[in-house]
């Protein structure tokens, strides 16, 4: 993975216009890979799914937390990616209360396939979803790689501590004081 160039997709996303109107003010939008990726140095990590709960209560928060000492190690913007459409995806958002994470729906899977990392998790009835491992993007390629062990399709568990934001950050500071 290191080295390698994010795969260049679209994503749908929902973005918030108020000259739509209603009580649902929201228009479609579509961004690129390019336009997440292209000049910036970002942490993206990906999760199985928006809601569920190692995701919710520790790995998305924690980021959320932690965006002040990772800005100040030289990250532009910190994603979340899920195997989750624009609805789902913003809904979580709003019930987090995110104001530093952004988030990224994957909702056809594509880009977490090209990444390689699209596993079945039929045996919990979520179909496709992403296995959980996060990288430091720098202008779309990747320059450090942390996945979570024991990549297989219909895992019996959820290992979570290898991609978590603790980790990441401390890898970020030995490269640091390395340099």
């Amino acid at each position: 993975m290191l080295g390698r160039k994010v795969p260049v997709v679209t994503f749908r996303t929902r973005v918030r216009d108020e000259s739509v109107g209603g009580p649902n003010p929201f228009r479609w939008q579509d961004v690129s890979s390019n336009d997440y990726f292209a000049g910036k140095r970002v942490v993206l990590f990906s999760l199985p799914g928006a809601f569920t709960p190692t995701c919710s209560t520790y790995q998305l928060p924690d980021f959320e937390k932690l965006t002040t000492e990772f800005r100040a190690l030289g990250i532009d913007e910190i994603y979340c990616i899920s195997v989750n459409d624009a609805f789902v995806m913003n809904a979580w958002g709003k019930s987090q209360g995110l104001e530093n994470v952004k988030l990224i729906p994957d909702g056809s899977g594509e880009f977490t396939r090209k990444m390689g990392m699209l596993v079945a998790k039929d045996n919990l009835g979520f179909g496709m979803r992403s296995w959980r491992y996060a990288a430091v993007v720098n202008n779309g390629t990747v320059e450090q790689w942390f996945e979570e062990e024991g990549y297989s399709d219909n895992c019996d568990s959820d290992p979570y501590g290898v991609s978590s934001p603790q980790k990441i950050l401390e890898a970020l500071k030995s490269q640091k004081i390395a340099a």
